[in-house]
């Protein structure tokens, strides 16, 4: 779908202006389109240029949008199917009103109504469309009601169950002055344009990304439920309703104009997969890595890093910070079945895909967290052969830790970010130049950690000689034989020596470790037990060259093996990571060893003391392998409240997922809110951390600044095995 407003064109066109060439955070999308000319029908179309919702705008005048209706399949049994088991109908009555928090009819809107050549019903509003979340457009069929935003960014507004549930369930939770604060903010009555007025139009627009198949049979209170308990679903209507009250003072800017990071992604996913018949309903976990993309072409050889870009603008008055990222990656992936059989799919049996997101603007608070609703674009894989599939990804709220910048022109050296997103693998059908959407074959749930870090033109590694860090890490490890998977966390000490050169000149650097490893394995026969060892084998550090638009420079990327130096075009033995400009953080994807394919944070050691008080957003993953279980859960915005140099409490709230292996079945992610647990909380020096309890472990380091904690967990609870990785971010206090 396009973004229609004015800003959030403009954020992302901006964007895009921005960046050129293979080395840069995003491809150039502009030439593909977001539109699907001509189509009405979302189930007969799949496009990698957009997200998940088709767009059916053609043909409108500025002032217009398109009516679609789409009930559930037991409201009109025999209409026309569309996407996620919902039925096109054309609606017995069309209404367009003003409401309040009560959801009143407060009078009707002056509008003109007519019909296209398709049938469809197209709303004309006299005075512009609505931007506000106070104007409804409301239709019946067959005594079954429905309502959508007016504002709507992409203004083919459909009226489905999705939308209902987003009228449902924000005005009605406000109360009448955050409704006048919002509708203040969006007339920009306090005579400076206030960005969060556009907060409306994206989130009516992205509630119809969401991939969540309503029941062929449902009706629209039913259909109601199945969203309320979609965890993710739910959750990210209430973050983004949150996020509209930030009023025009909340809205911020980088201090650089425009600011370029290495991404290091790491993905973990359960789900459910019948790629392949003889495999239906299986449960199957996943691991995705950030690779960097190789690109032949006439012109010769180019290069997609993974990447992240922030610019910022003045537009209208309004300090605009523009989001974009595009990060090609690679994923492993264990299928488990019904008896504990074990079936590996390694890397070389996936494509390379993409997590790439939509461009446009987010807020940056506090110079401290950056938030905004993100949505990401579909992505297609086997092109052409028997095997074309789409893959879906759901939209997810960020709210992301952001360093403060060292200066006026510099942007902040991190991005710190925990977040959740579902999707589908749909099985695509080539007809013409069209694809056509067929069976689901996956559905997958993701918990991501990410960590950006500022590049830096010409970085040296000798920036990194005499550094002492603290360092953990969490791999995944699958196999078909007496151990299928294996869970690994890594905890202790980095000491950096540049001491040497590669063959081809690269500075490298010898890696002194001391770490603690926690392991937690299902073998062959389902037994899950634990082991505990250590890491001291020396590692080698080197620079990776980054081959860009403009040459071959070195822009952070580095290189880990356990010997000699990879080249900088060559897969090294332990990962591919980055540092940021002044080498106090690095963080690496790491690619089969140690432990497997995971992520690796280091952070410089510190005289200072633990904070000894403030509340950390507490973002990240938990693994559990129970006697005839899985479960992936993700740290959902939970609060970690530091109450005194030796006490703590962690107010837990997770979405989770659970794989039943004899049942085979894999639950929809449920957002959990569970009683506060009190922790005890001990420094160990040199930045050194432990949060303990009867149940849990959270033990590691805090930055110098006191703002970031990295730790690892480790917990048995109910005889299932648990370990994760979390990082919590100081949480601006309120002023």
């Amino acid at each position: 779908m396009r973004l229609k407003s004015r800003l959030a064109f403009y954020a992302a066109f901006t964007a895009l202006i921005g960046c050129g060439g293979g080395d840069d955070a995003i491809r150039d999308v502009r030439g593909n389109p977001n539109d699907f000319a001509g189509g009405q029908n979302p189930v007969n179309d799949f496009s990698s240029a957009s997200t998940g919702d088709s767009s059916n705008s053609n043909g409108l005048a500025a002032n217009e949008v398109r009516i679609t209706m789409e009930v559930p399949g037991g409201v009109a049994p025999d209409a026309e199917l569309t996407r996620r088991n919902l039925r096109i109908v054309q609606p017995d009555r069309v209404q367009v009103y003003t409401t309040n928090t009560s959801l009143q009819n407060l009078g009707a809107v002056p509008v003109s109504m007519r019909t296209d050549d398709n049938g469809f019903t197209v709303i004309g509003f006299d005075g512009g469309q609505h931007l506000g979340p106070d104007v409804i457009i409301e239709a019946s069929y067959n005594n079954t009601v429905m309502r959508a935003l007016a504002a709507d960014a992409d203004r083919d507004v459909k009226i489905n169950p999705f939308s209902e549930y987003l009228v449902r369930n924000t005005l009605a939770e406000y109360s009448e002055s955050q409704l006048q604060g919002i509708l203040d903010c969006v007339a920009d009555a306090g005579g400076q344009l206030c960005l969060n007025k556009y907060v409306w139009s994206t989130l009516a627009d992205q509630v119809h990304d969401f991939e969540i198949d309503i029941s062929s049979d449902a009706d629209l209170e039913l259909a109601l439920t199945t969203l309320s308990d979609r965890g993710d679903f739910s959750n990210y209507v209430a973050a983004m309703a949150d996020y509209a009250l930030l009023d025009e003072t909340s809205s911020g800017k980088i201090s650089a104009s425009s600011a370029d990071y290495n991404a290091v992604f790491f993905g973990v996913e359960l789900g459910q997969t019948s790629l392949e018949s003889s495999l239906t309903n299986s449960g199957q976990w996943g691991v995705r890595l950030a690779k960097e993309e190789r690109l032949d072409d006439i012109n010769g050889v180019g290069y997609v890093y993974p990447a992240l870009t922030l610019t910022s603008f003045d537009a209208f008055n309004i300090k605009v910070t523009s989001l974009a990222s595009d990060i090609p990656y690679e994923r492993e992936a264990l299928i488990h079945q019904v008896g504990n059989n074990f079936f590996l799919r390694g890397s070389d049996q996936w494509s390379l895909n993409t997590h790439a997101s939509s461009p446009g603007a987010a807020t940056l608070l506090d110079d401290s967290r950056l938030l905004a609703g993100r949505a990401l674009y579909q992505s297609i894989t086997g092109r052409g052969t028997s095997k074309t599939i789409g893959w879906t990804r759901n939209p997810y709220y960020l709210d992301a830790y952001t360093s403060t910048p060292v200066s006026e022109t510099v942007g902040p050296d991190r991005i710190i970010s925990g977040y959740f997103s579902a999707g589908k693998a749909i099985e695509l059908e080539e007809a013409g130049d069209e694809l056509k959407r067929k069976e689901t074959v996956e559905d997958h749930y993701l918990s991501v950690l990410e960590i950006d870090l500022l590049r830096e033109p010409d970085f040296e590694l000798d920036t990194l000689n005499g550094r002492e860090l603290n360092v953990v890490y969490l791999a995944l490890q699958f196999g078909e034989g007496t151990v299928p998977v294996a869970f690994e966390s890594g905890l202790g000490t980095w000491n950096i020596a540049v001491d040497g050169a590669a063959e081809d000149g690269r500075a490298t650097a010898t890696i002194t470790q001391n770490q603690t490893i926690l392991q937690i394995q299902r073998g062959s026969s389902g037994t899950v037990s634990s082991s505990v060892d250590t890491l001291l084998t020396p590692w080698t550090l080197s620079s990776r060259t980054s081959r860009l638009s403009d040459g071959d420079k070195n822009i952070g990327r580095l290189n880990l093996d356990v010997d000699d130096a990879s080249g900088s075009f060559e897969q090294p033995d332990i990962g591919v990571g980055a540092s940021n400009p002044e080498g106090d953080m690095l963080a690496f994807n790491l690619n089969g060893s140690p432990g497997g394919d995971g992520l690796l944070i280091a952070a410089a050691e510190t005289d200072s003391p633990a904070p000894a008080s403030g509340r950390f957003r507490l973002q990240g993953v938990r693994l559990g392998l129970g006697s005839g279980s899985n479960t992936l859960a993700h740290f959902e915005n939970s609060i970690l409240t530091i109450t005194s140099g030796s006490t703590a409490t962690l107010t837990p709230r997770t979405l989770k997922v659970s794989h039943s292996v004899s049942g085979e079945t894999v639950s929809a992610p449920e957002l959990q809110e569970s009683a506060d647990i009190a922790l005890t909380y001990s420094d160990l020096n040199d930045g050194q951390v432990l949060f303990t309890n009867a149940n849990l472990n959270l033990d590691g380091f805090f930055t110098d600044d006191q703002t970031q904690f990295y730790l690892r967990l480790r917990a048995t609870q109910a005889g299932e095995e648990q370990i994760g990785l979390v990082l919590a971010t100081r949480i601006p206090e309120p002023s």
